[in-house]
């Protein structure tokens, strides 16, 4: 874990300076620490009022630091004058870490100047001892002494003579420029860059993402550091260097990680709404905690329904719990009351799918190609599996029709989708193997369809099915010739599909109307478990790549 440090100001308010550095870091992977330059009076509303300590203080806390911790990276924020800005330069020149980020706080969100020209030109001068720098686009121009860049290719050739010029990485932030594209760029010191696309939002919740980015990409780029050193078994002391591959990983991470805090800031509903509220830094932990949850599957507990009812699968009314969310109306309608039932208490988990931010980005095109790529590269793994889970099925099927049925399925799953996968796989690096989750729910599968009776395998394969159609036909509305993923968006809304989902439902149907009481109520808890299935499987690129 890198041993990160802050030294910036603060803010009471808990969205900026080093307490959102300090959030950041942790959120990121580090450990933080922090050395204060300014006391800030401020909240989401602006600034009141500034403070600044002694230059012998801030010594004083640095010499705290550095006499005790071994620091693996420094993250610089707001440093209120020139002599501030020499003293932590001269600090820095006589005790090197191995990564260095300055967010060059020169601008106010008014438009203001918050430093004297003197102090503008000691930052300029402390650019060439630090590895990556993350101005705005304001600030860019002032660094780089002209107007402020209206597009990403002005702000790019801008940062290149910046790095040049100084030997330092820049990082264009996107959030200053007009368009959907609200991502970063790495320019580096030959010109090149590495840009990390994202959607813009609709957000107030904006305070503090010039320091939250910053400390984040500090932390990450340690990360990056640690692992060379450890891959090479390194002695102490000795240290890698920076890649241009480490910061633009670095700075995926970070720019997706400040997203999805963005996203959720307003939830924390922190500030008067006059101002701009701060991020959410602990959205991501919140989601993959809930994610790791060990405890059993609600539909796998209950024995009742809301009103005492024992679930006892003797009526489609007392097959399963009923959903707390109502799952609203399928496009592809249930073939009878038992898959009407599958459908009504699946609604939450229905929904849930609808609300991942894979799906969500999926169906409007800003999806990262690399989630989706991954996303594909499980998928094809998982056809393999569940083509071989229906070849099962087919066997053991009474009826003709639903062994042709079966059968054809199987052949689809392997022949046809595997071919859009493949194609879109075909110049990407691939994970070799299957994610926890996708062995969990192909395991599952060939299990229900190999091992218990014929309807619960028919149950399990089912949401597959479903609920792909159904979000396809949910994402079918979005899809326009020049979408990334229309092709995908084709397949799983098109209406051939649609036709096998109402011929597998119509097969479903009739396996539990043939059924016992006992085994209704198996293959309904099947089918449940592998909507929670397809819901994972959905959110996992996020989690493996966020």
């Amino acid at each position: 874990m890198p041993r990160v440090l802050s030294i910036a100001g603060t803010d009471p308010s808990g969205g900026a300076g080093i307490q959102a550095d300090l959030k950041s870091i942790a959120a990121s992977g580090g450990y933080g620490m922090c050395v204060t330059t300014s006391l800030v009076a401020q909240n989401t509303c602006g600034v009141r009022e500034v403070f600044t300590p002694p230059l012998e203080f801030l010594t004083a806390q640095l010499a705290a630091v550095f006499d005790d911790v071994a620091v693996d990276a420094v993250k610089i924020g707001m440093l209120g004058d020139a002599d501030t800005i020499r003293t932590v330069r001269t600090w820095l020149s006589e005790h090197p870490v191995p990564v260095v980020v300055l967010d060059p706080v020169m601008i106010a969100s008014s438009g203001d100047r918050l430093l004297q020209a003197e102090a503008e030109q000691a930052l300029r001068d402390l650019v060439p001892l630090v590895d990556v720098i993350t101005p705005n686009i304001p600030e860019l121009a002032v660094l780089c002494q002209k107007e402020p860049a209206q597009t990403f290719d002005e702000a790019h050739e801008q940062a290149a003579n910046l790095a040049a010029a100084t030997g330092t990485t820049v990082i264009v932030k996107g959030g200053h420029l007009c368009g959907q594209d609200a991502g970063n760029t790495a320019v580096f010191l030959d010109g090149t860059c590495a840009h990390v696309r994202t959607p813009r939002l609709d957000s107030r919740n904006t305070h503090g993402t010039g320091c939250s980015l910053s400390s984040s990409l500090a932390t990450r780029l340690g990360v990056e550091l640690l692992q060379h050193t450890e891959a090479a078994g390194h002695a102490a002391g000795q240290q890698s260097v920076l890649t241009s591959e480490d910061t633009h990983r670095a700075l995926q991470w970070s720019t997706r990680w400040l997203h999805e805090s963005i996203a959720a800031g307003a939830g924390l509903q922190v500030g008067s709404g006059e101002g701009h509220g701060p991020v959410d830094h602990a959205a991501r932990a919140r989601r993959l905690e809930a994610a790791a949850s060990a405890y059993p599957w609600h539909h796998l507990l209950a024995t009742t329904d809301s009103e005492g009812n024992i679930l006892d699968g003797t009526s489609p009314e007392r097959l399963l719990p009923v959903s707390p969310v109502p799952a609203g109306e399928a496009v592809v309608k249930p073939a009878g009351p038992w898959t009407a039932a599958l459908w009504a208490a699946g609604g939450e988990t229905w929904h849930q799918i609808l609300d991942l931010p894979f799906v969500r980005a999926l169906g409007d095109g800003t999806l990262d190609e690399d989630l989706f790529a991954f996303y594909l590269d499980q998928d094809a793994l998982y056809l393999r599996d569940y083509s071989r889970a229906l070849a099962t099925l087919s066997a053991r099927a009474d009826t003709a029709e639903a062994q042709v049925h079966w059968a054809a399925g199987a052949h689809e799953a392997i022949a046809a989708e595997s071919q859009l996968h493949e194609g879109w796989l075909a110049n990407r690096v691939r994970l070799g193997g299957p994610s926890p989750i996708t062995m969990g729910y192909t395991n599952f599968l060939r299990a229900s369809a190999a091992g218990d009776d014929y309807v619960v395998g028919a149950a399990a394969i089912l949401p597959c099915y479903w609920l792909y159609e159904e979000v396809g036909a949910v994402l079918s509305s979005q899809n326009h010739a020049d979408h990334p993923y229309a092709e995908w968006l084709s397949m799983y809304g098109g209406e051939e599909f649609a036709a096998d989902v109402a011929r597998s439902l119509a097969e479903v149907e009739r396996a539990f109307e043939a059924a016992s009481p006992a085994q209704r109520v198996r293959a309904a808890q099947a089918y449940l478990s592998a909507c929670v299935y397809e819901r994972e499987f959905f959110d996992q690129a996020h989690r493996a790549l966020r």
